[in-house]
């Protein structure tokens, strides 16, 4: 998940973390972050397989920004 420079959230998936950061702060990445540039990495999860990355990316998506924020808090405090 990124945090672009409106305070908005993106996630995706990606199977290159540093390139598609970097894409994403040339204005390549995704077309909803072109024009909310910088953005920052701020939460991450790795998995084994596209599958369950694609899972997990979808139900990341479906919760209420409070939901992401615990969700970026917890894995700070770890």
């Amino acid at each position: 998940m990124i945090e672009c420079s409106d305070g908005s959230y993106y996630t995706g998936y990606t199977n290159d973390l540093k390139k598609r950061l970097a894409a994403h702060n040339a204005g390549k990445g995704a077309k909803y972050t072109k024009s909310r540039r910088p953005v920052r990495l701020i939460y991450q999860e790795n998995f084994d397989n596209k599958k369950d990355a694609l899972k997990r990316e979808y139900a990341i998506k479906q919760l209420a920004r409070s939901e992401k924020e615990t969700l970026i808090n917890d894995k700070a405090r770890k």
